[in-house]
């Protein structure tokens, strides 16, 4: 059975003012937006350089009040959209002395704290670090790093206000020597990834370099690396030819 409910926890997340936020303001915005853009349909048509101009043309043909109240339920509708998106990415943390759950939407994980040498908060993620300085998980949140800190340290937890292996990484650039094989090759598909903005590509290449050992911190779409303690042995560097003739020749 699992105890757990009966553990004293602190839950941190948005709240109910979050959601209230998200499902009342966006499509207010969203209608607004609507309702500004059928206002001025007439002047934005005769800007050459307005993009989407035959879109807006056809709006401006439109008779009143319907293009009017269309335009407002389209911007509704996208203000839903973007709600619903925003209450499946928030993360909702519930710690206790024994382990944290970390959810949202479309996952529900949890990460005991026997496991656990370190949390912070690092670049609007939420991090956990093992004993071998390897990431148990990292999630993106907006949470503030106040309230996260005392719910943790309340239960016990080792917080710290930053990465404590900050000064260990380094910035990766091609055929960088110290990288367990295959690392170099994970990078440069990531490297790509970032610059193309697949971010489910690049998550699922930081998983697979998490695997030899190694930990990224990104920064302006620099990729940053360290080792951690059970990293696979770096690659041999490529002998020279002298190294490999003694002779020279």
């Amino acid at each position: 059975m699992d105890v757990a409910g009966y553990r004293p926890r602190t839950v941190v997340s948005g709240g109910p003012l979050e959601l209230a936020v998200m499902w009342g303001g966006f499509p207010l915005l969203g209608a607004g937006a609507g309702w500004l853009l059928a206002a001025t349909t007439g002047w934005l048509a005769r800007l050459p350089w307005v993009p989407f101009g035959d879109l807006v043309e056809w709006l401006d043909r439109l008779p009143e009040p319907q293009a009017t109240a269309g335009t407002v339920a389209v911007g509704v509708l996208a203000g839903l959209v973007v709600a619903g998106i925003g209450t499946a990415e928030r993360l909702i943390v519930t710690v206790d002395a024994a382990q944290v759950r970390l959810r949202r939407s479309d996952q529900d994980r949890a990460v005991a704290r026997v496991d656990t040498r370190a949390v912070f908060l690092a670049d609007k993620h939420l991090v956990l670090l093992d004993g071998d300085g390897a990431e148990l998980a990292r999630e993106s949140t907006d949470l503030p790093a106040a309230k996260l800190a005392e719910a943790f340290r309340a239960h016990g937890w080792s917080w710290a206000d930053d990465d404590p292996h900050q000064s260990a990484y380094r910035l990766w650039v091609p055929d960088l020597p110290g990288l367990p094989a295959g690392a170099d090759a994970l990078l440069r598909a990531r490297e790509r990834a970032i610059e193309r903005d697949r971010r489910d590509d690049a998550r699922e290449l930081r998983r697979e370099l998490a695997l030899i050992g190694v930990v990224l911190r990104d920064e302006d779409k620099r990729q940053y690396w360290r080792l951690t303690a059970r990293a696979v042995a770096p690659e041999p560097e490529q002998a020279t030819s002298a190294e490999r003739e003694p002779d020279g020749r």
